[in-house]
């Protein structure tokens, strides 16, 4: 009878330069998630993933399967609490003090055009971040939202007409209560010229251009009114309002930028 082969852990083994590393993982896996939207359905989606854990200077390295381990043991329907428990699933069977998870996927919403009512998908792109020390997990839901802007300058200087924007807000968030996707879609979107939709119609085509045309608005006035929405929302602690409009007149963006947190007293 052959005896058992040990094969030695040279990862589990002790190093002597006495460096920590703060993040150490696997970055740009695929893997399939299901999200949980607004109307009480989940979505399938592919999700791009990164996976960080820190190592104490007295350690070779990590054990990088069980990153994979725990993505392919577990079906997760991914919302922010679902989040949490991967987070600490992580550092509790990497034995660390700390962790890191980001996870950026494709996010599907059914829009309802505003004259024809012609039902369309649109897709944003939406990443979850988490961090863990300890016991005490944060979650960041970051969300770019296409949308459509108007410069008021251009409306006052010019007898007809007036240079529009193709905008990408970006709202990054940091929760500290539940709060859907689609809740930070919908303050981008309210708070802009006018909306995108995935599918109009003519009549639904002139109604976006007259809004828009009636709702003026520079990039500074957009991370502004976005901004005071979010600091009148208990659910969110801190956050970041970004928005860059590609310029139809210039061969460059406009770009404005507001950081908040909102629990630190000024």
């Amino acid at each position: 009878m052959n005896e058992a082969v040990t094969i030695p852990d040279v990862q589990n083994s002790a190093d002597t330069r006495h460096l920590a590393i703060n993040k150490v993982g696997i970055k740009d896996i695929k893997h399939p998630v299901r999200v949980a939207d607004r109307s009480g359905r989940e979505q399938h989606t592919i999700a791009n993933i990164n996976m960080y854990v820190n190592l104490p200077h007295n350690f070779k390295g990590t054990h990088m399967s069980r990153f994979v381990e725990i993505l392919n043991e577990n079906e997760y329907e991914i919302t922010v609490q679902s989040f949490k428990g991967m987070l600490k699933e992580m550092t509790e069977r990497l034995e660390a003090q700390s962790g890191h998870i980001e996870m950026n996927f494709p996010y599907f919403v059914k829009k309802t055009a505003p004259v024809s009512e012609v039902q369309s998908l649109m897709d944003y792109n939406v990443t979850f971040i988490g961090e863990i020390k300890g016991n005490t997990p944060e979650i960041t839901v970051k969300v770019i939202v296409p949308a459509t802007s108007l410069c008021p300058c251009s409306k006052k200087i010019s007898e007809f007409g007036a240079h529009n924007q193709r905008s990408h807000i970006t709202i990054t968030a940091l929760t500290t209560g539940f709060i859907w996707i689609e809740d930070l879609i919908d303050i981008a979107e309210q708070e802009a010229s006018c909306e995108l939709f995935g599918l109009l119609k003519r009549p639904d085509e002139k109604f976006v251009t007259e809004k828009a045309y009636k709702n003026p608005k520079f990039v500074e006035d957009m991370v502004r009114d976005i901004a005071a929405s979010l600091n009148q929302d208990e659910r969110i602690a801190a956050y970041i309002v970004e928005s860059e409009n590609f310029e139809s007149i210039h061969n460059h963006s406009a770009y404005a930028l507001i950081e908040k947190d909102k629990r630190k007293k000024i």
